[in-house]
């Protein structure tokens, strides 16, 4: 009787989702590197799904390739472009126990892959977070956008009560079956797609567990910053007039908003002049002039 109830006990599965847009490069690459970690050192069930956002490249043939010809790898494409998107589309259909993704480049260190799914397939946590700004990470990137992260996520902890230290790290998991209760809910489907799903799962109550992580700058990184730090911070502005304190909103808009003109101007300074960068980031803050 014992042997025969230990027989019905099912292995754990892990679905690990890595968004692409135009990633010819990089795709073989990173997605044989990352099946081969899985293969050796993993210890659940894994499967590799690529979702690749509307890329115009070669990428779907090479997605298309790697799954026919590498056992645990997908392939699905989504047709409008979009991270949060191809996230939705994939862990919102999918069978495995948990979902996860990372980014293409691999930047965060392989290793951190375990402690990020175990303290989810225990029902230790609901969601579990890479962090490049807890104690223990290693973290090797330019000047400029370490200090464009950490702006960003002080801007979080003031305007929106974050208790999350990395809220845009590439780099994350959650179980699927919450991951079909809270991403529907989710109204961004691009780069804050991350953010607003964190601040639902606190506002929700749900346990969220960061990971330090070792990580490592892709200097060919596809991320726009200006417009998606535009994107962001309205986003930011969005999510605080639906939150449930109004004292908290209103003490905090000013703050908010002067923090988010001075992300704006560190970008924009870079490349254009100071009057320039001063006057849109004066145009686009979130509240900024109508």
């Amino acid at each position: 009787m014992e042997r025969a109830a230990l027989a019905v006990v099912r292995e754990p599965t892990v679905e690990i989702v890595v968004p692409v847009f135009n990633e010819e490069r990089d795709l073989e690459r990173g997605v044989r590197r990352l099946r081969s970690y899985l293969d050796a050192r993993f210890p659940f069930h894994s499967i590799v799904t690529i979702a690749d956002n509307a890329s115009d490249d070669q990428t779907r043939a090479i997605g298309a390739r790697l799954a026919a010809t590498v056992p645990g790898v997908r392939y699905t494409r989504i047709s409008e472009r979009g991270r949060g998107r191809a996230l939705a589309a994939a862990w919102l259909i999918s069978d495995a126990d948990v979902v996860a993704y990372t980014d293409v480049d691999l930047s965060s260190d392989l290793d951190a892959l375990l402690p990020l799914v175990a303290p989810l397939i225990s029902g230790h946590s609901d969601i579990a977070i890479g962090s490049r700004l807890a104690r223990g990470a290693r973290v090797r990137r330019g000047f400029k956008r370490e200090v464009i992260s950490r702006c960003y996520n002080a801007l979080l902890h003031l305007a929106l009560g974050a208790r999350f230290k990395d809220a845009q790290c590439g780099f994350k998991a959650i179980r699927a079956d919450i991951a079909r209760r809270i991403v529907p809910q989710v109204e961004n489907r691009s780069w804050f797609f991350d953010t607003e799903l964190l601040v639902l799962a606190q506002r929700a109550g749900l346990r969220i567990h960061e990971v330090p992580v070792d990580w490592v700058d892709d200097a060919d990184s596809r991320v726009d910053l200006i417009p998606t730090a535009v994107e962001d911070l309205h986003g930011v502005w969005r999510l605080m007039w639906s939150g449930p304190s109004h004292f908290i909103r209103f003490t905090a808009v000013g703050i908010t908003s002067t923090m988010a003109y001075a992300l704006l101007y560190l970008l924009l300074r870079e490349a254009s002049p100071a009057w320039f960068a001063n006057a849109v980031a004066l145009l686009v803050r979130p509240g900024g002039y109508r």
